[in-house]
């Protein structure tokens, strides 16, 4: 992938971190749904050592994700002459595009730790996991700044000639995950990282100029 391709590198860097994020997730997967706290202690001890694996492999797409994001934001501020099907930005639109990119950008980043620190003790103490014990408000936290996210991330793609349908995606996500949310107290990530990583593919097809034509 060329150097002069700084939105379809961000793409490749959220894209991955998602695949990432959700083999992390995969060993011993059913315990997210098993609702008897006994059964969940049981499914953990058996695949201990996966599960473990796991919670690492979470951590490090947990973070690659934002910085992939970080990576869009500082792509938009530094290049005024994105093209999607021909269209170019005016310097208002690239100047909302790219505050909405960072405040986006900003807010996975703190919300990253949260997780972090969760799966840290998901994997150091599984009887605390499985019988629920703990405070759940890292997870609140990260999961609130993953919606803040969401609806700027859809402000800033909004913002860029980008397919309409990328923008809405984003945009919309955000008040329905909130919704959620705050009804149950509870929301499963993978719902972010399936918009998140639809926008990393997205960017990834990205129609820029190249350098030497610019």
């Amino acid at each position: 992938m060329s150097g002069n391709h700084p939105y379809r590198r961000a793409g490749a860097v959220i894209v991955a971190g998602t695949v990432v994020w959700f083999v992390g997730i995969s060993p011993v997967s059913r315990v997210y749904i098993t609702p008897d706290d006994a059964e969940r202690l049981r499914m953990l001890t058996a695949g201990q050592r996966g599960w473990i694996v796991g919670q690492h492999l979470t951590a490090v797409g947990t973070v690659a994700v934002p910085v992939g994001f970080a990576a869009f934001a500082q792509a938009v501020q530094e290049n005024g002459a994105v093209t999607d099907g021909g269209s170019v930005p005016d310097n208002a639109s690239r100047g909302k595009a790219k505050k909405w990119a960072f405040a986006a950008a900003a807010a996975l980043l703190a919300g990253a730790p949260f997780f972090v620190s969760s799966l840290a003790r998901r994997a150091a103490d599984i009887e605390g996991f499985a019988y629920r014990r703990g405070s759940n408000a890292p997870f609140l936290a990260y999961s609130g700044l993953h919606v803040v996210a969401l609806a700027a991330l859809g402000g800033s793609l909004l913002s860029l000639p980008t397919k309409r349908w990328i923008a809405i995606t984003a945009a919309a996500s955000a008040p329905a995950y909130g919704a959620i949310l705050v009804a149950k107290k509870d929301i499963p990530p993978l719902f972010f990282y399936l918009v998140e990583g639809t926008i990393g593919a997205y960017l990834m097809t990205w129609e820029e100029p190249d350098s030497k034509a610019a």
